[in-house]
């Protein structure tokens, strides 16, 4: 195939799986989190998570694109190249109309796909601090958290760095996206204390669990875009992670609803949406090189753990995880990224391609440890760090009667229900 002409098949698919990605911040991370909090908070859920949406989008054009997939860097010799790509690319520099990217599409919309993915990653810390942070704080906060740990990972798994030249597996965003916002949403949830009715044992009811069943929805529609669209191409790979990202969903989804039965008597609805958003996580980074058996071991084993982790981990060591960002974002990419180096087969990769430890090849295992112990260590120094300088200067928890009262009002001056 000519690289020169665009392939207009794959450039509508990547459009739409954009929007779709769009969809599981707003409204799909907006609604899942804010029904899961109390009704005097849901509106700081959703202004946090429309604050994102934006100034993200603003920092990505400036220069987040270039640091993640620019080549100044590499193209010079500069040794940062391994750490992030360069300022070439800074406000789109250099791209035109005709400029293409892989999969014969314009690299506009591959700009466009990427942002998306820059979006949803803060989005999903928020589960962390629900209910007691300070807007200027989470302002200044993620901000230099977008700067200093989504773009430089981003560039080191899929812009040309070091993690990528090593052979690391992470098709959609597991290390990038879950292990880096859930490890930061740990690192946030122990620095910034519990909220101060958080009692062991008794967990704060969700104010309106229809919305977490929307956003829940929202969320698996949009992973579609997320999973299917990360080939950037509308072909079999495409057809195999959109399979492979329901199947593992499905499964994860009953098997807590399951365990959610044994254990607790009932099976609830929060509990299977949020097996559900485990399976969505886990399978995210092996979605282009496992098959179906991989899906369906991925979305069995990822749900108990995770189940593990909020039911007895979290009550254990006593952290004020919110909404769980952590016991199902981080542990769910953790595992995801493992396991990838479990069942990754060349069914899927095609001959030739990586394989998993399953089939013969225990060395992709390792590669998939490393980056995943690599990417757990990076977004914890990096989210210590920041805490403790917007702590010092900006303050990041509310007063103690603003907690009491709502943030709606006290930061926002509205209230969702009048």
């Amino acid at each position: 195939m000519n690289t020169s002409i665009l392939d207009s098949g794959n450039t509508a698919w990547i459009m739409t799986a954009s929007i779709l990605v769009l969809l599981m911040s707003i409204p799909g991370i907006a609604l899942f989190y804010g029904g899961l909090v109390r009704q005097k908070n849901i509106l700081s859920i959703i202004m946090q998570t429309l604050f994102i949406v934006c100034v993200v989008s603003i920092l990505w054009v400036a220069f987040g694109y270039s640091w993640a997939f620019g080549t100044g860097f590499a193209e010079s010799g500069n040794p940062l190249a391994a750490v992030i790509g360069g300022f070439d690319k800074a406000f789109l520099h250099g791209i035109s109309l005709d400029t293409l990217t892989a999969g014969n599409i314009p690299e506009l919309t591959f700009v466009m796909f990427q942002c998306m993915f820059a979006i949803i990653t803060p989005a999903l810390i928020l589960g962390a601090f629900a209910e007691r942070i300070k807007f200027s704080g989470y302002v200044v906060f993620i901000i230099l958290w977008v700067i200093l740990a989504y773009f430089p990972m981003a560039h080191w798994v899929w812009g040309g760095g070091f993690l990528q030249q090593m052979g690391a597996i992470d098709f959609a965003g597991g290390t990038v996206v879950h292990i880096n916002a859930g490890i930061s949403a740990l690192i946030m949830a122990i620095l910034l204390g519990k909220r101060e009715d958080y009692r062991i044992g008794h967990p704060v009811t969700p104010h309106n669990i229809t919305y977490v069943f929307m956003g829940t929805s929202f969320l698996w529609l949009g992973w579609f875009g997320f999973n299917a669209g990360s080939g950037l191409a509308a072909d079999g790979l495409a057809a195999n992670a959109f399979l492979v990202t329901h199947i593992a969903t499905a499964v994860a989804a009953v098997t807590w609803l399951a365990i959610d039965w044994i254990c607790n008597k009932k099976p609830t609805t929060v509990g299977a949406c949020t097996g559900a958003v485990a399976g969505l996580v886990a399978i995210t980074p092996a979605a282009g090189s496992t098959d179906l058996l991989g899906a369906f071991f991925i979305g069995l084993i990822t749900p108990i753990v995770c189940f593990f982790m909020v039911a007895f981990v979290k009550p254990k060591f006593k952290y004020d995880d919110a909404l769980d960002a952590f016991g199902v974002h981080g542990v769910g990419g953790i595992l995801g990224s493992v396991l990838t180096g479990v069942f990754a087969t060349r069914c899927i990769t095609g001959e030739g391609g990586v394989q998993g430890a399953l089939y013969g090849d225990w060395h992709q295992l390792w590669i998939q440890i490393f980056a995943t112990l690599v990417s757990i260590v990076f977004s914890a120094v990096i989210t210590f760090v920041l805490f403790k300088i917007v702590n010092a200067t900006v303050g990041i928890r509310v007063d103690k009667r603003v907690e009491e009262e709502g943030l709606d009002v006290y930061e926002h001056g509205e209230s969702a229900y009048n």
